[in-house]
């Protein structure tokens, strides 16, 4: 590894920690004017990060960096790793009493918007923390779309490109400045985050409630400030606004903004969307149909909280209305196969994502076709786009590597004394980016809590695998890699 480049690495990840140090004065005010004593904690972390960042900045100056796919795959670990460890510092230093995995695995989950959390007592924690975390997960979300648009294909991992989408109009290149981009896809996320919040003021939450699950509910993070999660608000119409913005938020962003900015509805003729919403659809019916054949529910009742609950689990996002483990069996299992699924490409949500299975439908399909007819040529296609050969064997390594990660951490996660149903959805629900698992530990009515520090530095390298599509972190750690 070229010297040179991770000094131009640290030195953006020294960018980014002056901005963290600037958004912990955030809480720190949050909690002064409530008169908690935390706001000295996030001050003095801010004052300390903000200098070390500083003085990291500026011993590590120097021209433009070479970019390259080498320093791209080292730039985007560095980020997030330094985000993370930022992040933990308030939490682990706070009146909370977490070690150090704890305040690790919280902040991981939050920037990566997984929604896991080790905190009991929501209800009773410093509004300034609880903003934190919601604040981390809003900024979050929004390093996961410029990652997902225009790092991740860059480095051809499997990713889709704003500017390779048949959709986005590449013919006339709306923005083919990444400045207009990011300031038209800045105001939108910011405009659906106020939307998210006065929507759920109107319907049954209190002002600082709705600031903090919008800015979780648009970065499909799922922290809530009540340990029920939005079981505690009791409120239908709540539910339903929230699976509209859960659900709008798993879109492609990119999308979004040509719909917004250019008015083109012909945008949302992008495949992934219609096959998400079409899975979410069927799950969601099915499982209310069930509840209400299984436990006697009143129809609307079940289908306000099966689609709140199914769209929170696609979406990746994590929260709960009810306690859906207890509905039966067939909701157990349509949730667990949920939280392999996920959202669409260039949104805020995780999982393996729509895209892809369209993909490895129509590459299934190809060759089942050439068994037939060898000599014949069969394209696979995605929408009009014919997929190259590159991006079909990108697709299928991050499939068998993320099953082949899920393996892997059940059977560790086994062998550290977990129960079958524990270990294999407490590794998927962390490395899908969904929140809760299944089982009496850490179902949708418990956390992560009673988990130990192993256990808790697994499942945060698995969230930030799931997050940054695997193969990215993965390949800084082949010998070739740091080859000069």
């Amino acid at each position: 590894m070229n010297a040179t480049l991770f000094r131009h690495a640290v030195h953006i990840a020294a960018i980014l920690g002056l901005y963290l140090s600037g958004a912990m004065l955030i809480p720190a005010l949050v909690d002064l004017y409530y008169g908690h004593a935390d706001w000295e904690i996030f001050a003095v972390t801010a004052f300390l990060t903000g200098g070390l960042s500083a003085a990291t900045f500026m011993a590590t100056r120097a021209g433009p960096p070479p970019f390259s796919k080498k320093f791209g795959f080292l730039l985007v670990n560095l980020l997030w790793f330094v985000f993370s460890v930022v992040g933990a510092i308030p939490l682990w230093l706070s009146s909370l009493d977490l070690d150090f995995a704890q305040a690790l695995f919280e902040s991981v989950s939050a920037v990566t918007t997984t929604g896991s959390t080790v905190i009991v007592g929501l209800d009773n924690a410093p509004p300034g923390l609880l903003l934190w975390r919601s604040l981390l997960c809003w900024l979050g979300g929004i390093g996961i779309v410029v990652l997902g648009l225009f790092i991740i294909p860059y480095l051809r991992v499997g990713g889709m490109s704003f500017f390779k989408m048949e959709s986005s109009d590449t013919s006339d290149k709306t923005f083919a400045r990444i400045a207009s981009f990011s300031r038209a896809f800045l105001a939108v996320y910011v405009t659906i985050t106020l939307l998210c919040a006065v929507g759920y003021n109107m319907t049954g939450m209190n002002r600082f409630d709705a600031i903090n699950h919008a800015m979780s509910t648009v970065a499909t993070g799922g922290f809530s400030t009540h340990d029920a999660s939005f079981a505690y608000f009791g409120s239908v119409p709540l539910l339903w606004t929230g699976t509209f913005f859960m659900t709008l938020c798993s879109l492609p962003f990119s999308i979004l903004i040509v719909l917004v900015v250019r008015g083109r509805l012909d945008a949302l003729r992008d495949p992934q969307i219609s096959v998400f919403l079409g899975y979410l659809t069927v799950f969601s019916v099915a499982v209310a149909a069930y509840h209400r054949l299984a436990n006697g529910v009143e129809f609307h009742l079940a289908l306000a909280h099966s689609f709140f609950n199914i769209s929170s689990i696609l979406s990746t996002t994590g929260y709960a209305s009810e306690d859906y483990s207890l509905w039966g069996p067939f909701v157990v299992m349509t949730a667990f196969i949920a939280t392999f699924m996920g959202g669409c490409s260039g949104s805020t949500a995780g999982g393996i994502k729509a895209y892809r299975f369209v993909v490895l439908f129509n590459a299934i399909r190809s060759g089942l076709n050439r068994l037939i007819y060898p000599n014949a040529i069969y394209a696979v296609r995605y929408g009009n786009s014919t997929v190259d050969l590159d991006t079909q064997r990108a697709i299928f390594l991050f499939f068998i590597t993320y099953i082949l990660l899920w393996v892997f951490g059940s059977l560790v996660m086994a062998a550290l004394g977990y129960d079958l149903v524990t270990a294999v959805s407490a590794v998927i629900t962390c490395l899908s980016n969904v929140g809760p698992g299944l089982g009496s530990i850490i179902g949708p009515a418990g956390n992560f809590s009673t988990l130990g520090d192993p256990e808790l530095y697994l499942l945060s390298l698995m969230m930030l695998l799931g997050r940054l599509e695997v193969l990215t972190v993965l390949v800084i750690l082949t010998p070739v890699f740091w080859k000069h």
